[in-house]
């Protein structure tokens, strides 16, 4: 299994887990804002530099969004 199947495995028991804990869409949005925070330290911790490159990951995620929104698909 490659690192890729790994954290896909693990990403989907997280979304399953988060799920259990609370159905409603709605209240993962604290979950959400606390991944991408934990992404941030991560990405920083590696490289204090990353920060912009960060800022940009989440202007692509927001436009990914705009286009979900909008299509109804990632």
């Amino acid at each position: 299994m490659s690192r890729e199947d790994e954290l896909r495995d693990i990403l989907d028991e997280t979304a399953t887990e988060i799920a259990k804990l609370d159905g409603n869409p709605r209240t993962w949005l604290t979950w959400m804002i606390y991944l991408l925070g934990q992404l941030e330290l991560k990405a920083t911790d590696v490289n204090p530099s990353y920060q912009q490159t960060y800022k940009e990951m989440l202007k692509a995620l927001q436009d990914a969004i705009r286009t979900y929104l909008t299509t109804g698909s990632w």
